[in-house]
């Protein structure tokens, strides 16, 4: 088990993603705290910091800080205390073992480099090197687009720097938390509090190991198509791809599977393959995911310029869902490629109407095409008046 656990340290190094995925299935919050503080030991700065203040800066101030900005800005399902629970322990052992990888060679150069301006240098590329794991640590974790997940590493600084103006209470408050005294009583009144703090991370293991092995059914295909959704939350496309692809093979009339597949095809631009997918869903079912396959498919047209076909079921899939901002605008898109900015015009103003009629909870959600919209608006309002 510690050879797994140190195999999948080192597969940071060459495998990111693929590592941060693997972390959340196989990983565990009691190795990575370990390895944090081996490597804070391992360190000959001549510094004062203690072996256990990386560790609790970690725990205390910068994944909790990461965790309410991942909220905000990837709008995560369910309040924060539910998001807190479920997503804490994955998080806090992704980015441990994450600032392990980072700080482990420079940890392990001091002992052989005797300038210590390198050795500094050493230090800063390391702290880069962690920002750039925790793009896919937050990515893997919440399943963010990139664009979001580098918003959240950029600002994740924050509640660092806001700390060090605290650092004087907070290292004292710190020694206390790690005194053996407090552990003590810390754990004898509340070891099962702490110990729900691994909950997260434990239920989703067992809930991935019950699929893994009624995946070895051969002719379980929803098994297969439940793993593929997992890894698809994590932006693991290949792995995604394969599991789907064997509910599939499983059961061709897995409609749900052959939806994923298409998706994830017109997401990384292979958009035949997407339109061969999404044929298939809609000889099963023209209605299926509330008829969302429609908007699918005339996305995927859109974005081959067939502006045309992308018209054609995208008016149709407004006519059932004439509310859905994501469909507004693709249809919007589509009358601009037309040369009908008149009526792209009015389909973008419903998107944003759309939007900001919508249910709170799914005004967050959606809010992404109201600011397209927009921009599309202002857009054609800057048009000379004959190209209107």
């Amino acid at each position: 088990m510690l050879i797994d656990h140190i195999k999948l340290l080192l597969r940071i190094y060459w495998q990111p993603s693929a590592a941060m995925s693997a972390i959340l299935d196989q990983g565990s919050l009691l190795f990575a705290s370990v390895a944090v503080v081996a490597v804070t030991l391992l360190y000959r700065t001549g510094s004062r910091v203690s072996f256990y203040t990386p560790l609790l800066v970690l725990a205390v101030v910068y994944v909790p800080g990461v965790l309410l900005l991942s909220g905000l800005l990837a709008r995560l399902g369910g309040g924060l205390g539910s998001v807190f629970r479920r997503d804490y322990s994955p998080l806090l052992t992704s980015t441990a073992m994450a600032w392990a990888a980072a700080n482990l060679p420079p940890a392990l150069a001091g002992w052989m480099l005797p300038v210590p301006l390198f050795f500094l240098m050493l230090i800063a590329v390391a702290q880069l090197y962690f920002l750039v794991l925790m793009f896919f640590v937050v990515r893997t974790v919440f399943g963010t687009e990139d664009r979001t997940a580098v918003i959240v590493v950029c600002l994740s600084w924050i509640p660092v720097v806001g700390a060090s103006f605290l650092w004087g209470p907070l290292h004292f408050l710190l020694r206390w938390l790690a005194s053996p005294f407090f552990l003590f009583y810390a754990y004898y009144y509340l070891g099962s509090e702490i110990g729900n703090l691994g909950a997260g991370l434990r239920s989703g293991q067992n809930f991935r190991r019950m699929l893994n092995a009624a995946a070895l059914n051969p002719h379980d295909g929803e098994a297969q198509y439940q793993l593929g959704l997992i890894y698809q939350q994590r932006r693991n496309y290949t792995e995604a791809i394969e599991r789907f692809r064997k509910a599939v093979a499983i059961d061709p009339g897995e409609t749900d599977a052959h939806f994923q597949l298409g998706r994830i095809a017109r997401e990384q631009g292979r958009l035949a393959d997407a339109l061969a997918h999404f044929q298939m869903v809609m000889d099963q079912n023209d209605k299926h995911s509330q008829s969302e396959i429609l908007r699918e498919l005339g996305a995927v047209y859109l974005t081959a310029r067939q502006y045309q076909d992308a018209q054609r079921f995208l008016a149709e899939y407004i006519e059932r869902r004439p509310y859905d901002p994501e469909g507004l605008y693709y249809l919007g898109q589509a009358l601009e490629g037309l040369g009908r900015p008149g009526e792209a015009r009015e389909a973008y103003m419903r998107a944003a109407e759309a939007v900001s009629t919508a249910p709170r909870y799914r005004r967050r959600v959606v809010a992404k095409w109201s600011r397209l919209a927009q921009k599309q608006i202002r857009k054609l309002a800057s048009l000379p008046a004959k190209a209107r």
